[in-house]
């Protein structure tokens, strides 16, 4: 669901060659893809299997190193592509609605970089202040399930974009009593979302072009050059990349720090003969062991729990998740996990409307402050390092990123900061910019949030459940500043 950060694509990137940019490894750098969400859209994979052997080895193109293929979907890419190619028939094709960029036209102030609710958010926020601003990415639909705090919807002004409320959320951790979180709970209609962001880009005067981007340049004048397929090269002042968690090609990250992480949940909606979850609530998680697995088994070997939307007495979304592994857990486990947990509780399925294969990469590095190219949204890892939440981070903080990059294109529109030499100008940019996405105190948040990360990887199931039980009983007193620590933790 939600959890929807993501991958860091790639990495043949933006103006001069720093020291920062080695990596372990290079990949080819053809078939670079950007996604229509925060995450990533994958470049193409060739299958070439060894004679006589049945294992089948991935020769992907387009990633900037391994950390970058991880991101992009790793061994279980195949199903993270079978996601993001869903037909989505209801929601409008971006090219239909926006206009086209036109290179005649001149140099754009800013471009955006992908076509999820991160980058559709920021190319609105920063047109609506004034910026020309030309959107760049596949024209591809919103796949994934979305579950959102109702309340904090309602205050980004998209409480219409929900589709279905549930009055509470419930925890369920062992065969003691559950865990009443307080809060309404409601299930974002994918539709309703793409289609209100896009109406924003058409009020503001986005452009557009349905596009792959293969690389960022400097340009002598010091503006960027953003260079798609059919040599299709647009100019602008400031390139944000906003194509998901795996845009090594396109950005640089820190080297040496922690490790990258994976969330992943397979999920079905069906229709059922008996449902056992009340339908007013919202089932957050179900950590119970329906299945009395005492043998050890490879799936075993994943804490998961079942995550539950009862659409209707019949109607359910359910989802298996695994929180986060060192690497990834696979879907084909978390699909049998889940229908071995649905037997075991007597749950009958009827029919299958949809599948759904959620892929959260968490953790892993900031991007590089010192780069001229900035980021947004999982590029920019803003993906709760802990949970994989991030959208509703991504929408809440477009206006006030928009804004800083508009005061500050505009102050320096005769300031000539971008020409070559004259860095000062630029790193003052520069630290403006990132500053607004990460003061040291979210660095220093993402930091316990990290911290975090690491001792959920080392939990088994007996201590994921001491961890939750402790943590969803702390008392309000603990709460900081009014935020509370659900708010913290997943928001």
């Amino acid at each position: 669901m939600e959890c929807l950060g993501t991958p860091n694509f790639a990495a043949m990137v933006v103006s001069t060659s720093a020291p920062w940019r080695s990596r372990r490894w290079r990949m080819r750098p053809e078939n670079v893809c950007f996604s229509h969400r925060e995450y990533c859209h994958l470049p193409s994979v060739r299958l070439r299997a060894s004679a006589g052997s049945e294992s089948c080895v991935a020769v992907n193109e387009g990633f900037a190193d391994e950390e970058d293929y991880i991101k992009g979907g790793g061994s279980e890419l195949f199903f993270v592509q079978m996601q993001q190619n869903k037909e989505m028939d209801e929601q409008s094709k971006l090219a239909d609605k926006l206009p086209q960029i036109s290179v005649e036209d001149g140099e754009l102030d800013l471009v955006v970089i992908g076509c999820g609710p991160a980058g559709l958010a920021l190319a609105a926020e920063s047109a609506k202040l004034g910026l020309s601003v030309g959107l760049v990415g596949p024209d591809l639909p919103f796949t994934n399930n979305y579950g959102v705090w109702e309340d904090e919807f309602k205050d980004l002004g998209l409480g219409r974009c929900i589709e279905h409320v549930w009055r509470d959320t419930i925890v369920y951790l062992d065969d003691g009593d559950p865990i009443l979180i307080g809060r309404a709970y409601g299930r974002v209609s994918r539709h309703l979302l793409h289609e209100e962001l896009l109406r924003r880009c058409v009020e503001s005067g986005v452009s557009y072009l349905s596009s792959k981007v293969e690389r960022i340049v400097e340009a002598s004048s010091g503006h960027s050059l953003v260079v798609c397929e059919r040599d299709i090269v647009i100019p602008c002042r400031l390139a944000t990349v906003a194509s998901g968690a795996a845009s090594g090609k396109l950005l640089q990250y820190e080297v040496g720090g922690p490790r990258v992480s994976v969330q992943t949940a397979y999920g079905v909606e069906v229709e059922v003969e008996n449902n056992p979850y009340d339908p007013s609530l919202m089932v957050f998680m179900d950590y119970r062991d329906h299945i009395n697995q005492k043998v050890q088994s490879l799936e075993g070997q994943y804490p998961t729990f079942l995550y539950a939307m009862p659409m209707s007495p019949t109607r359910v979304f359910f989802e298996e998740t695994c929180l986060a592994s060192k690497d990834a857990m696979p879907f084909d486990l978390l699909k049998k996990k889940l229908m071995s947990r649905l037997e075991t509780m007597g749950i009958r399925i009827i029919r299958t409307y949809e599948e759904e294969w959620s892929y959260i990469p968490v953790g892993g590095s900031l991007p590089n402050t010192e780069q001229k190219n900035l980021a947004f949204g999982a590029a920019a890892s803003m993906v709760h390092p802990a949970t994989g939440y991030s959208v509703v981070r991504s929408l809440s903080e477009a206006p006030k990123y928009a804004s800083v990059i508009a005061n500050i294109l505009k102050w320096n529109h005769s300031e000539d900061i971008f020409t070559p030499g004259s860095s000062t100008g630029n790193i003052s940019m520069q630290e403006r910019t990132w500053n607004t996405l990460w003061p040291q105190e979210r660095k220093r948040q993402r930091s316990f949030f990290l911290f975090g990360l690491a001792l959920i990887l080392e939990l088994d199931i007996e201590g994921i459940r001491t961890f939750f039980h402790t943590f969803f009983r702390l008392p309000n007193w603990l709460d900081v500043a009014g935020i509370s620590r659900i708010d913290t933790v997943f928001s």
